[in-house]
């Protein structure tokens, strides 16, 4: 429900099952409260991100031009920049935007 509403991404879904396993007891959207583990969707944060590892990556703009797979990478980078908080869908449509694909 957490995730088909948007409020966690799978990754963090995982973490929050992981920890029901061990605290049957515990509510899990309070889990994901206190742990702030809430998914990014503000579009100014995200592209905040995007802006700085575009910027700071020349070569694999080029890559991604030539190759649009190769947005992959981009897409891994920002997850990770982001604690695997960023809204995947806005990253890619971001990602598109910035790099003109």
């Amino acid at each position: 429900m957490m995730v088909s509403s948007g409020m966690i991404s799978g990754k963090i879904a995982k973490e929050v099952l992981d920890h029901m396993m061990l605290h049957p007891d515990d509510d899990p959207k309070e889990f994901v409260t206190k742990n702030n583990l809430q998914q990014v969707t503000d579009t100014g944060a995200i592209e905040k991100i995007v802006d700085d590892i575009v910027a700071n990556n020349a070569d694999k703009v080029a890559d991604a031009k030539a190759n649009p797979k190769a947005v992959g990478w981009f897409v891994g980078q920002i997850m990770k920049a982001s604690g695997g908080k960023a809204n995947p869908k806005v990253v890619n449509d971001l990602l598109k935007s910035k790099l003109g694909l």
